[in-house]
């Protein structure tokens, strides 16, 4: 039996025994800087508010902004669970509103690091944190590795975060280019939508759907969906230096309303059966055991 398939064998056994079945999110930019973080942890209030449970997965290797956003300092991340073995549940960090968080910390440097043992471990655990919640956010880091831009493109879900600035687009293009050229991308299992940030008005989030939108289209023969925009707010920048979520302390502000958009229509858009949903261990490390 090769490594590919011993690992095969590993997520069927897994997937078997856990039934339950989190809706995965995955949160990624073609550059940093964007508000992809804030975006994270402001949808997972918003999905708290609607009664969710809620876990983020920091995927940020070697920063730490969603614990700092929370101005929380976590006993463990996820060096502990793959060096120490410590079961991932336990790893996990009690956030505002019960939110729960896993960081990445600084021990490992990305995905590519991971021994077959150590794949073999995550395998394992993620399979059990997706039956301790209903929504997975995975917040990815700006210039991501191979092996985790291969997580990303087997995500059920990717949110593609950028703002109206010309170096923001067009790094966005270079990312959904790599993306939709990628053999490990499959349009059946995923589905990409934008997020625009920083906007002046709602026509801005709205030309820069259409900018990136139709140029994918035009020499990618692909598209992409849009989730929505938020506006430049100084609630949210008060929020930010206080490090404190602007949908926790200023609900009624334009951001969080924002946030609270977007929210409710990816959870409206869960509800359309022919767009691709849930989770599955299977998908999301079938291109690392592929290799």
């Amino acid at each position: 039996m090769d490594q590919a398939e011993g690992l095969r064998n590993v997520i069927k056994s897994q997937n078997q025994k856990n039934v339950a079945s989190a809706r995965v999110i995955t949160i990624t930019s073609g550059k940093g800087g964007v508000g992809k973080s804030n975006l994270a942890v402001n949808l997972a209030v918003q999905f708290r508010k609607m009664g969710k449970r809620v876990i983020i997965f920091d995927a940020d290797f070697g920063l730490a902004n969603v614990e700092v956003m929370f101005n929380t300092v976590p006993k463990h991340n996820l060096s502990d669970a793959v060096f120490k073995g410590i079961p991932l549940a336990d790893i996990i960090t009690a956030g505002p509103m019960g939110i729960g968080f896993i960081s990445a910390g600084t021990g490992i440097l990305s995905l590519n690091d991971l021994s077959e043992d150590q794949v073999h471990l995550l395998v394992r655990s993620l399979t059990q944190l997706s039956g301790l919640c209903d929504v997975i956010i995975v917040d990815t880091g700006a210039g991501i590795s191979n092996h985790v831009m291969d997580f990303v493109m087997a995500s059920p879900e990717i949110l593609l975060v950028a703002t109206p600035e010309p170096s923001s687009i067009t790094d966005s293009y270079s990312l959904l280019k790599a993306f939709f050229l990628s053999p490990v991308y499959n349009s059946q299992i995923s589905r990409i939508s934008l997020v625009a940030n920083r906007l002046k008005n709602d026509s801005e989030g709205e030309a820069v759907f259409k900018k990136l939108d139709s140029v994918v289209y035009q020499f990618l023969n692909a598209q992409i969906g849009f989730a929505g925009g938020v506006p430049q707010d100084p609630s949210l920048e008060k929020a930010v230096r206080a490090q404190k979520i602007v949908s926790i302390a200023y609900p009624a502000s334009k951001s969080s309303r924002a946030f609270q958009s977007i929210a409710n229509k990816l959870m409206d858009d869960d509800n359309d059966t022919e767009k691709p949903r849930g989770f599955s261990i299977r998908t999301l490390f079938d291109s690392f055991i592929k290799k």
